[in-house]
């Protein structure tokens, strides 16, 4: 592509511009570290600071992935470094671009309250929890909660999301989920309450 202003790159072999999922996910990865770091300094120290700090860097990545290039976002160039010798896993570009959407919404909040107004509200630690949960299940589990919110008011659903989860497929036997692995789950919680007990 000759401009350096554009969403998603062209692929011979799909019909909508794609993002390199394993890209993207290392970017969230990044981010979720960062985030986790400066919220339990908040939590813990009531210092802004160096929240303040992360969401000016957040808010400038996501302005320069949704209105200039994602190409040159500076979380998404340490993915693409980090990732640069796995396999592509391709994913639409038109869901990405609405959950990026809903990070600079919630990044411009933050920014308003924490960084200009230096305030810290119940509101705020609700939008950071909720960019955290986003960050981790989008680096963690190849989740895209953004993406989910997208299908909701769109009837053209997503294409191409990582897993395959928009296409229609049959579970294989290795990833059905049966009552027994449920059963087994709520014991070890159980164990992990009981001893939690036990030591406090």
């Amino acid at each position: 592509m000759n401009s350096i202003f554009h969403f998603g790159e062209r692929v011979k072999e799909y019909d909508i511009p794609v993002f390199n999922e394993r890209e993207l996910r290392a970017g969230a990865g990044i981010f979720f570290l960062f985030a986790l770091t400066v919220f339990m300094n908040v939590l813990y120290t009531g210092n802004l600071q160096y929240i303040r700090i992360y969401v000016s860097v957040f808010f400038m990545d996501f302005i320069i992935r949704m209105f200039v290039n994602p190409e040159l976002a500076p979380s998404l160039i340490l993915g693409k470094i980090i990732v640069s010798n796995q396999k592509v896993e391709y994913t639409g570009a038109p869901q990405k671009r609405w959950a990026w959407a809903i990070g600079i919404i919630l990044s411009l909040y933050s920014l308003i309250t924490v960084v200009l107004m230096q305030t810290w509200t119940v509101m705020n630690v609700v939008v950071c929890i909720f960019c955290l949960t986003a960050l981790f299940c989008e680096s963690v589990f190849g989740i895209c909660i953004g993406c989910k919110i997208y299908n909701l008011f769109h009837k053209e659903k997503a294409h191409l999301c990582p897993g395959g989860v928009c296409e229609v497929f049959i579970k294989a036997d290795i990833q059905k989920v049966k009552s027994y692995h449920i059963l087994f789950l709520l014991a070890s919680i159980l164990s992990i309450f009981v001893i939690c007990l036990l030591i406090f």
